[in-house]
């Protein structure tokens, strides 16, 4: 489980604006205050994890924190870790810097204005928000609720200034104040290197930060073993050894189905599209008889295929015009990270393929790779057909959404020459019964009710 997490973080830091590998080094900082304090084993655990998670509800608040600054979300949340919020001189200067950038001086005055009057209620409810997701993806993986509650904790100060609840001290839980100071030295020793980490725990010692972990963290500050190994973090050596998770077929799919949910939350038009994705694909793999790994693979392939948008800016995923030639590269990248991310998780690596492919088409005209024809297996075919009816059937800021005879009307003209022609043709049952669920509300969705007609050889 930890190869899993600390694989899938690299996700987690892209939205939050991070280098990869963000969530990793902060693990490495937080472990070694932990064990400083001399926790228990369950306490650790529950720490590591939420280390490795602690930005898992970070996607939920982008797409409001651009559309309010006309900026960049990524820029924003990067910029702002290295800003001192408590200042409002600070805190105002960040704004004027990241507001609308590169905008006519009206349309940046008018951006800083709505910044200033969402202030700091707006800017506690985006925390609040953020903070909650979180919580819950650790909650729907299993890992238990102490450390949700770190994740909950996780920007309160310890002088009661923070947010989302404004608690202060002891009141913070201690996951909580773990990871408040574990991610603001790794931000600052990323850019300021160790003198940087420690000048900041110094300087907010006792305003951000638990005194006792700052002291822990200064005793450190000659330990150049120690900082030489946040350059390549190795995480799976510091989780408990008595309290190691193994991340079985139903762990994966529930780590599949929380991360497909983050991936998600990053834009409005896309609140349920990983999901969707996953109930066609799993609907065509099963009426094409596929067996039952092979169902699984492209459900969670279908899950994650999506994990490269979370470093797409959301100017991008919710602009309503055309996209710029520069704007259509950042595009066109996410396949790849997504493929980079699962490729560092051994227990996704054929999904990695699979998922890196959903763009790619058999005439060779998709992207990123540019793979064509024999190139792609069935699964990337299947793929690449449910990525292509969900998007359709769902509203995009630029278009509304199609009903599933327009939906299949639109691709019927790549049948066979960009899309895979069987698996387009078992859309043409998948798609429908998935619709009618979708609009009625039902849980079941498109496999569920392909399977119980199957069983009464509807669709042989």
């Amino acid at each position: 489980m930890s190869e899993v997490l600390s694989g899938l973080s690299h996700a987690l830091d892209i939205t939050e604006g991070q280098a990869r590998g963000h969530a990793e080094r902060s693990c490495v900082i937080g472990m070694r205050l932990a064990e400083a304090l001399g926790l228990d084993d369950a306490s650790r655990s529950s720490i590591f994890y939420a280390l490795l998670l602690k930005d898992a509800g970070c996607s939920s608040n982008a797409a409001k924190l651009s559309a309010l600054f006309g900026a960049d979300d990524a820029v924003i949340k990067s910029t702002r870790r290295l800003t001192d919020t408590s200042s409002s001189l600070q805190a105002a200067l960040h704004v004027l810097r990241t507001a609308a950038p590169k905008s006519a001086p009206l349309v940046k005055a008018g951006r800083i204005g709505a910044v200033l009057r969402f202030g700091r209620s707006g800017a506690r409810s985006l925390v609040e928000l953020r903070c909650e997701r979180g919580a819950e993806v650790v909650r729907a993986i299993g890992l238990g609720e102490v450390a949700a509650r770190a994740i909950l904790d996780a920007d309160e100060h310890w002088n009661g200034r923070g947010y989302p609840a404004g608690i202060a001290g002891e009141e913070i839980s201690l996951g909580g104040r773990v990871l408040c100071l574990a991610q603001a030295a790794e931000v600052f020793w990323r850019h300021k290197g160790v003198a940087g980490a420690c000048e900041i725990a110094r300087r907010r010692r006792g305003t951000w930060f638990d005194p006792a972990l700052v002291d822990e963290l200064l005793a450190l500050e000659h330990d150049g073993q120690f900082w030489r190994s946040l350059e390549t973090p190795a995480v799976a050596a510091l989780e408990p050894p008595d309290r190691v998770l193994v991340a079985d077929q139903e762990l994966l799919d529930r780590v599949a189905r929380a991360f497909a949910w983050v991936v998600d939350a990053k834009s409005p038009y896309t609140a349920e599209h990983s999901a969707g994705v996953a109930e066609i694909a799993g609907g065509l793999a099963l009426l094409l008889e596929l067996d039952s790994e092979a169902c699984a693979t492209v459900r969670r392939a279908a899950l994650l295929h999506d994990l490269g948008k979370l470093g797409v800016s959301n100017r991008i995923l919710d602009k309503t015009g055309p996209l710029t030639d520069e704007e259509v590269a950042v595009m066109q990248c996410h396949p790849r990270w997504s493929m980079e991310i699962l490729t560092r998780v051994r227990a996704f690596h054929d999904l990695a393929r699979i998922a890196g492919a959903h763009h790619e088409r058999l005439d060779g005209s998709g992207y990123f790779a540019g793979r064509a024809g024999g190139e792609l297996d069935q699964l990337s075919r299947i793929l690449a057909v449910a990525d292509v009816a969900e998007a359709l059937s769902a509203d995009r800021p630029y278009r509304p959404a199609l009903s599933a005879d327009e939906v299949l009307d639109t691709m019927r003209r790549d049948a066979g020459r960009r899309l895979d022609a069987e698996a387009f043709s078992a859309l043409g049952q998948v798609l429908p019964a998935w619709s009618r669920s979708r609009a009625l509300g039902a849980a079941p969705g498109a496999e569920s009710a392909i399977r119980g007609n199957a069983e009464s050889a509807t669709f042989r």
